[in-house]
């Protein structure tokens, strides 16, 4: 996992200089062209008329501010790709362990489940529900849980029909409902082991269940969890 990360780091590196030199390569041109035509101007002004030193001054200022914005456009791209490197090597430490996400989006891939942890924020349902839909937004599943399970649910993609699910992302949703027929309101949390870690240059990304979840939409990390499918 250690060369996968500075293989990354190494990406993300050359896309921050890639993007500075795009940046330098944008602005020489104006800048030669302002230098040129600055040298032209003092070369050929009227002797008896020469340029007013206001003027002049303020051209060595335009001059100055674009250099300083090239500059501090370099700077800020280093910076950026410092902090996405110890971003990532922050992140190798999930590697291995659970992580939960606020999203109600899993991942199924092969055999591992699409898995979620669920909790009542206001009430005790006494029914439960669960429906999953594909990424389209087809309902591909429906399942009674047990109101009063652990609050986890790993569906192994086996659809109503009988047949198996592909790979892919699914959502979950829950119906609950308490003892007089109220809906009970639920919050849904995706569940995964981290496989990996990457990043586009700017964010850093982990690999759960062949998704790929930003670590700000993190909630929490644990050791592994093996448990089975919940009923």
């Amino acid at each position: 996992m250690t060369s996968v990360t500075a293989t990354t780091d190494a990406n993300s590196k050359t896309s921050a200089d890639a993007q500075s030199a795009a940046t330098n390569s944008l602005l020489t041109p104006d800048l030669n062209l302002f230098l040129k035509m600055l040298t032209t101007q003092m070369q050929n002004q009227d002797p008896l008329s020469p340029m007013d030193t206001t003027q002049y001054t303020q051209q060595l200022v335009q001059y100055s501010q674009v250099e300083q914005s090239m500059q501090q456009t370099t700077a800020l791209n280093n910076i950026l790709a410092n902090l996405s490197s110890q971003g990532m090597t922050q992140a190798t430490g999930f590697i291995g362990r659970e992580a939960r996400f606020d999203t109600d989006v899993s991942g199924l891939k092969g055999d591992t489940p699409a898995t979620w942890s669920y909790a009542s924020t206001g009430g005790t349902p006494s029914s439960l529900v669960a429906t999953i839909k594909d990424a389209n937004g087809r309902t591909v599943a429906t399942q009674t849980l047990d109101p009063a399970g652990d609050g986890r649910f790993a569906w192994d993609g086996t659809r109503t029909d009988g047949s198996k699910a592909p790979d892919g992302a699914y959502q979950l949703s829950l119906a609950a409902k308490d003892g007089n027929g109220n809906d009970v309101p639920m919050v849904i949390n995706s569940v995964g082991i981290v496989k990996d870690v990457v990043t586009d240059g700017a964010n850093v990304m982990l690999g759960v269940n062949g998704l790929r979840l930003s670590t700000g939409g993190l909630v929490a990390i644990s050791a592994a969890d093996t448990r089975a499918v919940a009923d």
